[in-house]
């Protein structure tokens, strides 16, 4: 699939507005763009996508939202802020020694440094 090949504005294709990489209107942003602007896509639906052709695989497809259907990001409560505090905190505590790394806690390890290389015991 070529770059020419991805150009389908009307959807008679793809049964959506097709635009190759890069090459999308104004008015269109994805999630990650909608949400740098402060926007959320609100229950739309799908209005475009964007094909990035790929040598020997099917294309990557980004979804595109309209911008001026979107609506501005809800804020967090208290409640959902302390529940991530509470999460972050979880992440931080090692299982072993109970306390605060202040690092998140590496999977590979499931505990801090300190409780999986602890110091080697002086031989007298």
């Amino acid at each position: 699939m070529t770059p020419a090949d991805c150009y389908d504005p009307t959807g008679e294709r793809f049964g959506i507005p097709t635009f190759p990489w890069r090459m999308a209107p104004d008015g269109y942003a994805t999630r990650r763009q909608l949400r740098a602007r402060g926007l959320r896509p609100g229950g739309q639906e799908v209005a475009a996508q964007v094909l990035r052709p790929r040598r020997r695989r099917e294309p990557l497809a980004a979804y595109l939202y309209l911008v001026d259907r979107a609506q501005p990001v809800r804020p967090m409560t208290a409640r959902k802020w302390g529940a991530l505090a509470l999460a972050m905190l979880a992440r931080r505590t090692c299982p072993v020694c109970r306390r605060d790394a202040g690092y998140v806690i590496p999977r590979s390890l499931g505990m801090c440094a300190p409780c999986a290389y602890p110091p080697a015991q002086a031989v007298a």
